[in-house]
């Protein structure tokens, strides 16, 4: 959380009060405390309101909504401006299906998606840009001896939750942006799976670049997941998390579906006419099938992006 005593407060450790009942208090919180602020060692307050979240960013364990974890939806991050998108352009291998679950959500919680590509050094990003190309999503390139300049531009003043699979430099970027962090690193297996290195959600501030005036922002690390369910995600915010898909269905028929037994769908022509990727389509659809309890949304896509194996 991040608790009402001003970015130059002190840290303070405080519990939830007895009379916010079952109100979670989620990471990105705005709190208002009483009792002991001063954040002396063994001072403890209390945790007696949560302000009105301006955006929560959610996902559930699965897609669809007729199981239990599909139902059951967690918050990931209240009060995030930018959701930053870290994958690896190698070892692990990018995966575009992941990255479009991360879109779909970041747009639903109406926070702007930032793609952070690591590990340039191993691979072009060409393939990855390449599907995103109809979306300009902003996007950085990070290598292990780049300059983070760019970078703390695009974070600077905001609050910025990062989300990945494990094993794409997530912990490795957040203690170079905020080296007393010291989050945990671990390795990627030969099968380029990553060990969960972080536990749980932390916000950290980020430290003021030399020379540099105003707030420097806040980033919300948070644990490796392996897959990022979209069953509270209505079927209408979906398709706006494909934003070049939305003008190819202004031709559908009414109460079109858009999948693919949908004889007179107009994406498909519209895709045909080059006017958006076929995996992207692809993407949109197995989404719509895993709402449908039709696919595991763990198992392998309709169709890869670039070096994509879905988790």
């Amino acid at each position: 959380m991040l608790p009402d005593v001003g970015p130059e407060g002190p840290t303070v450790t405080a519990m939830r009060a007895r009379e916010l009942g079952r109100k979670s208090v989620v990471v990105g919180d705005r709190v208002a405390l009483v009792g002991d602020t001063s954040g002396a060692a063994g001072a403890l307050a209390r945790i007696v309101r949560i302000a009105e979240r301006r955006s929560v960013l959610r996902r559930t364990a699965e897609d669809d909504a007729t199981t239990t974890e599909g139902r059951l939806e967690r918050v990931v991050v209240a009060n995030a401006d930018q959701l930053m998108i870290v994958s690896a352009l190698a070892d692990p291998p990018p995966r575009t299906g992941f990255i479009d679950r991360c879109l779909v959500a970041a747009y639903d919680a109406d926070i702007e998606p930032l793609l952070c590509l690591t590990k340039a050094d191993l691979a072009g990003p060409e393939a990855v840009l390449g599907y995103y190309t109809e979306l300009e999503l902003p996007y950085v390139l990070i290598q292990p001896d780049s300059d983070l300049d760019a970078l703390r531009t695009l974070l600077a003043g905001r609050i910025s939750v990062m989300v990945g699979h494990s094993g794409v430099g997530k912990s490795t970027l957040v203690n170079r942006l905020v080296p007393e962090a010291d989050r945990a690193v671990g390795t990627v297996s030969a099968i380029g799976r990553g060990r969960h290195t972080s536990t749980s959600a932390v916000a950290l501030r980020l430290p003021p670049a030399p020379g540099a005036k105003g707030d420097p922002g806040w980033i919300i690390d948070t644990p490796g997941v392996r897959s990022f369910g979209l069953a509270h995600v209505s079927a209408d915010s979906l398709l706006h998390g494909f934003p070049d898909l939305v003008e190819g269905t202004v031709n559908c028929p009414a109460n079109c579906q858009h999948t693919a037994d949908e004889a007179d769908c107009a994406l498909d022509a519209w895709v045909a006419a080059g006017k958006a990727d076929q995996r992207r389509l692809a993407s949109y659809r197995r989404l719509l099938a895993s709402r449908a309890g039709e696919v595991d949304p763990r198992g392998e896509p309709t169709q890869r992006g670039p070096g994509e194996r879905e988790e």
